[in-house]
């Protein structure tokens, strides 16, 4: 049910573009602040290089620039001060060959990376929210 929950969260955000600075910091501190998106992010990124269908997309990722920007921008959508400033998410994955099911792996990831530093149900849905719109960037295999 939680899975299908989120899918569909994911979908119906899909359907429209999220800010990426939303007013509300609320988010940003049930994530943790800053402190807690580096622990995600070092968690995810671990789960991410060892999953045999995500690994591959990230052989040539500079891993701790990688994680930097990832924090940033996690920041900056939960409406912490943060200030994301690397590639615009296209850009980022132009040439990358991703597929829905790359994508969907990795939001797979990312939830039981969630899960494991005990982030709240609802905040993960509302980071999921934020994140979901960029799927129309990142996807470039139909």
């Amino acid at each position: 049910m939680k899975k299908f929950l989120i899918t569909l969260s994911l979908a119906l955000c899909g359907l429209a573009h999220a800010q990426m600075a939303p007013a509300d910091p609320s988010l940003f501190k049930a994530l943790g602040e800053k402190a807690g998106l580096v622990r995600l992010v070092d968690d995810f990124t671990t789960r991410l290089l060892a999953d045999g269908r995500t690994a591959p997309q990230f052989k040539e990722t500079k891993i701790p620039h990688f994680k930097e920007m990832l924090v940033d921008q996690f920041c900056q959508v939960s409406g912490g001060p943060c200030a994301y400033k690397g590639a615009d998410m296209k850009a980022a994955h132009a040439n990358l060959d991703i597929a829905k099911r790359d994508f969907n792996a990795l939001v797979e990831i990312l939830q039981q990376s969630m899960d494991a530093q005990g982030i709240a149900f609802g905040a993960q849905n509302r980071l999921l929210a934020q994140l979901a719109p960029m799927h129309r960037e990142v996807i470039t295999v139909k």
